[in-house]
């Protein structure tokens, strides 16, 4: 039987004369593109070109919410009141909003980046600050969560259309967590690698960690990070590999 997936990656996150990743290439490739909104990369020409190659590629777009933290890029803690931070979240999701509105686009969905979305994953009271400020802008928005998260948890309880995702490029902890990156075994390299990462967890429907636990779970979207070297490469490969599977891959909007 045909089942249907998402493919994202994080985009726009070059900033000034600063350039990361290959956003082109990325969105010829995946269903739909996080859209970093200025506070952990991304600009307003970043964004607004970001944008147009998306509408150009038929792909859908979300915000990729952070934390203020340009220098850092946006991995690292903060602790922000809840307001402040409702408030913080809120412009970044009416700048993108707005964007795509010009661009005869619709946000879709929103996505936490970084230290945000890995302190939301774990702390209750920071997963629904997120949440509540996602729902008061727009409660149709998806939330593209982690899988097994506390961030997942708070957007099914709040009543937001919630996926859940894998990452194609990142191991997992026995907890459910990502390896923290400082760690030599956080990150999955090479195409080849990060197809037997993903299609070992689709087809056990669990997370695997590190040292073989599994996690069931529900697996909705696969996300490989933009900012890779390995990152065209690897989505085009696991794009081929999962269509040769049987699998039908859609924007979030239409799982």
């Amino acid at each position: 039987m045909t089942r249907t997936l998402n493919l994202n990656a994080d985009l726009g996150e070059s900033f000034g004369a600063w350039e990361m990743g290959s956003d082109a290439e990325m969105l010829a490739t995946v269903n739909s593109a996080n859209v970093a909104c200025g506070f952990h990369a991304g600009d307003p020409l970043v964004m607004r070109r970001t944008l147009r190659l998306a509408r150009k590629a038929g792909v859908s777009v979300g915000a990729h919410i952070a934390y203020p933290d340009l220098q850092g890029f946006g991995r690292r803690p903060m602790t922000i009141p809840a307001p402040e931070l409702e408030a913080i979240i809120l412009y970044q999701l009416a700048a993108l909003a707005g964007m795509a509105r010009t661009e005869g686009l619709t946000m879709s969905h929103v996505k936490p980046h970084g230290a945000l979305s890995n302190m939301a994953c774990v702390d209750p009271a920071l997963a629904s600050t997120v949440v509540t400020a996602i729902k008061d802008f727009d409660p149709s928005l998806i939330l593209l969560a982690p899988a097994l998260s506390k961030l997942a948890e708070a957007g099914y309880l709040a009543g937001l259309p919630v996926v859940e995702e894998i990452f194609a490029d990142r191991a997992y902890l026995d907890d459910g967590q990502l390896v923290p990156r400082s760690r030599p075994d956080a990150m999955i390299h090479g195409a080849e690698a990060s197809l037997a990462h993903v299609t070992a967890m689709l087809d056990e429907q669990a997370l695997i960690s590190v040292t073989g636990k599994r996690l069931p779970c529900t697996i909705g979207s696969i996300c490989v990070h933009g900012d890779g070297p390995d990152a065209v490469r690897t989505a085009r490969f696991l794009r081929e590999e999962l269509l040769h599977r049987d699998y039908r891959l859609a924007p979030l909007e239409l799982l």
